[in-house]
């Protein structure tokens, strides 16, 4: 989950100020769009074109339909706000990093041949949460938090007792709101150039 996702959902919106509904389910391949723009504001619009080009969305969303890759909808949950797709979070067992990033990066190659291989963001023993983002009509509504938790439930379910995430260390808020949610620093990872806090949640604390 990358700081530009948290900052993205924790903003005010300007919905109502009622209280909404949000329910999480897992995705399915018609989910696509959302879960591509989902990825694209967690690693930002100017990084996306750096990464994938001018139609960076098409190509995310070739990634997503993809089984396989880290961003496939195979590995990411949907929120909605009455029955409609407002967000999408991505997470997978950070041992298949390196498989599942090469077979991202071979689709993303297509259209930009010149992409290189990230810094690792994840690694074995921990379960990954990689991209997480919110429609912008419904931030402000606890969507990002509903995420969140449901996709670390799920992980500590099935076995894994340690889950991860990086956020920017110039994000003190998205910091706090992982914080809130039970993660706490355990070191710093370096990812795209930036020193990241190296975040976890561990099922025997919680």
């Amino acid at each position: 989950a990358r700081s530009t996702a948290a900052a993205s959902f924790s903003r005010p919106a300007s919905l109502r100020s009622n209280i909404m509904s949000v329910s999480v389910r897992p995705a399915t391949r018609e989910d696509a769009r959302v879960i591509a723009e989902a990825v694209a504001m967690a690693i930002g619009s100017e990084s996306a074109v750096l990464y994938c080009g001018e139609n960076y969305l098409d190509v995310l969303e070739e990634v997503v339909l993809e089984k396989g890759t880290q961003y496939s909808y195979e590995n990411s949950l949907i929120a909605s706000v009455g029955g409609v797709p407002a967000g999408a979070i991505c997470g997978y067992d950070g041992a298949l990093l390196y498989q599942l990033r090469e077979k991202t990066l071979s689709i993303i190659r297509k259209y930009n041949p010149s992409i290189h291989v990230p810094d690792d963001e994840t690694e074995a023993g921990e379960f990954y949460l990689d991209s997480v983002g919110v429609l912008p009509q419904f931030r402000g509504h606890g969507v990002g938090s509903a995420l969140l938790q449901a996709m670390t439930a799920k992980a500590h379910a099935e076995g894994h007792a340690d889950v991860a995430l990086i956020v920017d260390q110039d994000n003190p808020e998205a910091e706090r709101l992982y914080a809130r949610l039970g993660f706490e620093r355990v070191g710093i990872r370096m990812f795209f150039g930036h020193g990241m806090w190296h975040m976890l949640h561990q099922a025997n604390n919680h």
